[in-house]
């Protein structure tokens, strides 16, 4: 719910934050942040979804008995039908709905999924009252129907503004967004443009910070709370002797995603750079989202076997804890429509372990070869070198 995310945050602070789908090489170390699976991320299409007129006069309100529907006449001469059932589970009344939480109270199990409407009346233009057959009553503000008309044009628009829907591809040509630190901690439209921009384009410099640990600390408790891991709240990353994590080495990493080992990987992943090597150190990026959909239009095929085939993903060590991590997940995860909505991909805590049968194995790798060949392609990675404080 982006609109309602950064409305809140202007408001009353209250934020949360997910992020559009990339990759990221860090000093030759590669992460990926992207969005949890609960959450989509979706295309924005050339055909912009038209402004739904919110005109909130009603003109008139009846009842359709027989398909116990309630419709509404809007005095801009439009028409929006209701089922009873979706009425009597939103009833607003004290009741029904607890206003301070914002949430039902109503047992679903009390609810007569066959209920139809006793009466319907209108008062003012703005409210509509409905008795129902055991007598309980519900009042309905104008502009609350409107809102949640079933149309599909209305259903469009509630979805934009809850979701905030734009995703901007990118390849080499990525014009990187740059923000101060200290402002987005000390402003609450700075705060609201960084994460709208996150959301939209996937990866955000921020700029200013001081040279020291802890700064992550503060950006995370700005919009929330930073997810703990078996790596601790937070974690230096730097070359170490028998490294338990290939991060933890010099040698450079492939394009990939952090935590698939993990049921919901992370959202998104903040880099603070401390202090930058002297040669190399150079990160690069690498639009996910976009070069998914490269693969999907060049082979289909290939595409079907990424978003299809369960992988096993395995993480053991000892760090903040003694961990032995396992999952399963798909390298591409799609939402119904077929559209791409995450990655999990890391070739490092890819399992020796394969679920599938003999025969589908070199075909899945032949079409995982082409997805990292067109990760790795050069106008589709974008190589920047970050400086301390940033």
């Amino acid at each position: 719910m982006w609109n309602a995310v950064a409305k809140n945050l202007i408001r009353t602070k209250v934020h949360q934050d997910y992020s559009h789908t990339l990759l990221l090489v860090q000093k030759g170390r590669s992460i990926f942040t992207k969005p949890p699976s609960s959450r989509n991320c979706w295309q924005h299409t050339a055909g912009a979804v038209q402004p739904f007129n919110m005109s909130t006069s009603i003109q008139k309100v009846e009842a359709l008995d027989v398909n116990n529907f309630v419709r509404i006449h809007w005095e801009d001469g439009s028409k929006s039908l209701y089922p009873a059932v979706w009425l009597r589970d939103n009833c607003q009344c004290p009741d029904c709905f607890l206003r301070s939480a914002k949430a039902r109270k109503l047992l679903l199990e009390d609810l007569d999924v066959n209920i139809g409407v006793k009466e319907v009346t209108l008062t003012d233009r703005q409210k509509v009252y409905i008795t129902w057959p055991d007598k309980h009553t519900s009042e309905f503000e104008a502009e609350w129907l409107k809102k949640r008309c079933f149309s599909e044009q209305a259903r469009a628009e509630m979805q934009e503004e809850l979701f905030l829907p734009e995703c901007k591809y990118w390849g080499s040509d990525l014009q990187l967004p740059n923000m101060s630190f200290e402002e987005v901690l000390q402003s609450d439209e700075s705060a609201c443009k960084w994460l709208s921009t996150l959301k939209k384009v996937g990866i955000v410099l921020l700029t200013g910070a001081a040279t020291r640990q802890g700064e992550l600390v503060k950006l995370g408790k700005r919009i929330g709370f930073l997810r703990l891991t078996f790596y601790g709240p937070t974690w230096q990353v730097e070359d170490k002797m028998d490294a338990n994590n290939v991060a933890y080495t010099s040698g450079k990493l492939s394009f990939h995603t952090d935590y698939p080992v993990l049921q919901h990987p992370p959202g998104i992943q903040f880099l603070h750079c401390i202090k930058q090597a002297a040669t190399g150190g150079e990160s690069e990026v690498v639009d996910g989202f976009h070069v998914s959909n490269k693969l999907k239009e060049q082979n289909p095929q290939a595409f079907q076997i990424l978003s299809s085939t369960l992988v096993d993903f395995t993480d053991v060590g000892i760090d903040y804890c003694d961990f032995a991590m396992q999952s399963k997940q798909r390298i591409i995860d799609v939402d119904y429509r077929g559209q791409v909505v995450r990655i999990n991909y890391n070739n490092a805590t890819r399992d020796t372990i394969f679920d599938i049968s003999a025969e589908k194995v070199q075909p899945f790798y032949a079409a995982l070869k082409e997805f990292v060949d067109l990760l790795n392609s050069p106008e589709h990675k974008f190589t920047y070198k970050m400086k301390p404080g940033q």
